[in-house]
């Protein structure tokens, strides 16, 4: 049996219904993770970046939220937190350095959310769920850094929140190629509905009134 029908057997792929009330989450396109060339915990998301700015800049204009997220803490958690001592190259994300500010090619722009968190998910111990129900939210757009880290645990947290979700692949980057198309493909058969750019600005078109 294949893998396809291994997965369509098990009940898995079925397609994520889209509401018309989106919402863009945009996670760690920080200079920690975008500025290679500065910092080793970054990777080259240049095409990742302009795919979502996208998105981003349409949202904006059709009056739908565009939320970003990014890792920040303070030096008296460094020695504390247990995800920092299996991924210690994370405690260089400083409050108030430069590798916790998003990136300016995103595009972001005074008015967005920036939702500071201290682990993988956008949503652990943060206001992101609050802000999505507050805002009337049904349907979320997930975009950002990494893939198979940090996009994948939002994804997951958003579906157990109660949001249906949508990952344009594009969007997304990692600092390898094998966990980017691993982890797209397991969110595609379980938690959301992986597809692109283009598709998710076509279906932002039609939830404009």
């Amino acid at each position: 049996m294949t893998q396809e029908k291994v997965y369509a057997a098990a009940g898995f792929g079925h397609s994520v219904p889209r509401g018309h009330h989106p919402a863009i989450l945009v996670v760690d396109f920080t200079y920690g993770f975008t500025d290679p060339a500065a910092y080793p915990t970054a990777a080259d998301m240049h095409a990742p970046i302009a795919a979502t700015r996208k998105l981003t800049d349409f949202a904006r204009t059709a009056g739908f939220p565009v939320i970003y997220t990014t890792i920040a803490y303070h030096p008296g958690e460094i020695g504390r937190l247990p995800w920092l001592k299996k991924a210690t190259g994370m405690a260089a994300l400083l409050q108030g350095s430069r590798l916790v500010e998003i990136d300016a090619a995103t595009g972001i722009q005074s008015g967005d959310p920036i939702v500071a968190k201290k682990g993988a998910s956008a949503f652990f111990g943060t206001s992101l769920a609050a802000l999505l129900t507050g805002a009337g939210i049904d349907t979320l757009v997930v975009t950002g850094a990494t893939t198979s880290g940090c996009v994948r645990a939002s994804v997951v947290d958003a579906v157990q929140s109660g949001f249906n979700v949508l990952v344009p692949g594009d969007c997304c980057g990692d600092r390898a190629q094998a966990p980017h198309d691993a982890n797209l493909y397991d969110m595609h058969q379980k938690y959301a509905d992986v597809t692109d750019a283009a598709d998710i600005l076509a279906w932002l078109k039609t939830c404009v009134k």
